[in-house]
């Protein structure tokens, strides 16, 4: 389903349950009624945090240089349900304050997931960094450096994060650090420019083997605050420079920006599994108890604090107003009496405007910014929805998702636009099929129809012999998959 883009499973209702069922070795397809009944025995009794946990391990020591250099990102899952009202938080994409649940993704640098971890009290990504993320991945990043490797070496780092500059902190960087966890990210609050001069002409290959030209200049800057020394690396674009601080002392500074710079691939693959795996549906209605000792923002102080944001901005405009009512020269004495009672009507509305804002900030420092959730009012106490589903679900899209980029990455090299690849992979999904099974020879072959034009069979049958050297077994019996397309000038063989 998740590879042929059906989103919900209520949708399976109208493709054809014959077809589907010879995909799993039966008659037909489930009903919906009993795949939903399945998909909630599994969630709530087949330790789906276990098998995310040994995915992700198992995904990370199947490439450890990809595994050694982490992409940490949060994205929003926006509820519009009645059921419960989740606490709000910022929506980049809608510049909006909406109820949801943040779910914080750790990527590789081609954008392929590794696991997803959920939070409906939004703790920020520096708290989620530090209490869960972190503490897995110092489990199950592979070809860590021993004890005395990094007693030796005291700059050698066990692996690289990379957020963006939500989580800038000169804190929190030393922190890790202590335990040799590098972290790349920008810096904010960026004021002064470098001199031109400093920038020197790299030439850098991105991760998808893109080669390009950057402008670099790198300088040690020493934190008064924390006493620590961080790498500042900036890139120049025009006029704008682009910085970057790390924690990593080893990679130069063509890898360092190489790096920061393709965090785009997790905001891609957020788009894409939005648009085609549809991350962002519920997977179930269920409800449970939240530990209700965390901390959350005040309703009552974020609306005092958004009424002072408003008041202000109004009070700008005011100020603005009153700067542009002045006289003119040979004014009229009509003139002059409505530009004073213009005058005075603004500096009224300022006055009362400033009064207000005072006293509102008033109100705000008396107000406690967090209070624990049982403090909440009952019109703002919620529920959090069960997480074992959605995980189950999202486990298997990032499995769906992992097969697709494999596929995409054999057919690659082929294609002059590497846009395509992804396309490609799609239509040879959802291409018919016709399953021979062989007994004699003790295979099972599976002979695709043609595709829309010749150039796009030349792809299949590439990927077709990439497939068959991988020898895998359809389960359940000793049958090998063969994978084999229809011949341009030949009919299709009838389906068994």
């Amino acid at each position: 389903m998740a590879l042929l883009r059906i989103k919900s499973l209520e949708q399976i209702r109208y493709w054809d349950a014959g077809e589907f069922g010879k995909l799993i070795g039966l008659d037909r397809i489930p009903e919906v009624k009993t795949l939903r009944t399945k998909i909630d025995h599994l969630a709530e009794h087949g330790n789906v945090a276990d098998w995310g946990k040994e995915l992700s391990k198992y995904w990370m020591a199947q490439n450890e240089t990809l595994a050694g250099t982490l992409y940490v990102d949060g994205h929003v899952r926006v509820y519009h349900g009645e059921q419960t009202k989740l606490p709000k938080r910022f929506v980049s994409r809608e510049k909006l304050c909406l109820r949801g649940v943040t779910d914080y993704w750790v990527n590789d640098c081609l954008g392929q997931p590794f696991f997803v971890v959920s939070k409906e009290v939004n703790e920020g990504l520096l708290s989620v960094l530090e209490g869960s993320i972190i503490k897995q991945l110092l489990n199950d990043v592979p070809n860590q450096p021993t004890k005395e490797l990094l007693e030796n070496n005291k700059f050698l780092p066990r692996f690289n994060i990379v957020f963006d500059r939500e989580g800038y902190s000169p804190k929190f960087l030393k922190k890790q650090w202590e335990n040799h966890i590098a972290c790349i990210t920008y810096k904010k609050s960026v004021s002064d420019s470098w001199s031109e001069e400093e920038f020197i002409s790299t030439e850098v290959t991105h991760p998808n083997g893109e080669k390009d030209v950057m402008l670099l200049a790198e300088r040690g800057i020493y934190n008064k605050t924390e006493k620590f020394w961080i790498r500042e690396i900036r890139k120049l674009s025009g006029n704008k420079q682009t910085t970057i601080v790390t924690t990593n002392y080893h990679l130069s500074a063509a890898i360092i920006a190489v790096t920061m710079f393709a965090r785009w691939s997790q905001e891609n693959f957020f788009k894409y599994m939005i648009e085609h795996y549809g991350i962002d549906r519920l997977a179930g209605n269920k409800l449970e108890s939240i530990n209700e000792t965390q901390s959350i923002v005040n309703p009552i102080y974020r609306q005092v604090d958004s009424e002072i944001r408003s008041l202000t901005s109004k009070l700008n405009r005011k100020k603005a107003e009153y700067a542009t009512v002045i006289l003119d020269e040979d004014i009229e004495e009509k003139q002059v009496k409505a530009y004073i009672i213009t005058k005075a009507k603004l500096v009224d509305i300022i006055s009362e405007l400033e009064q207000e804002i005072q006293n509102k900030k008033t109100k705000r420092s008396d107000t406690p910014r967090k209070i624990a959730i049982s403090e909440l009012p009952e019109s703002e106490k919620f529920k959090a929805f069960k997480k074992t589903k959605k995980q189950f679900v999202d486990t298997i899209k990032m499995i769906a998702y992992r097969a697709e980029t494999a596929m995409a990455s054999i057919v690659a090299p082929l294609l002059s636009n590497q846009d395509e690849k992804r396309s490609i992979i799609r239509q040879i999904l959802a291409t018919d099929a016709d399953i021979i099974p062989q007994i004699n020879t003790k295979t099972l072959l599976i002979k695709l129809h043609n595709l829309t034009n010749p150039r796009n069979n030349s792809y299949v049958r590439n990927l077709c012999q990439i497939l068959n050297e991988s020898e895998i077994v359809f389960p359940g019996t000793d049958l090998r998959l063969v994978f084999d397309s229809v011949s341009m000038n030949s009919a299709p063989c009838q389906d068994v």
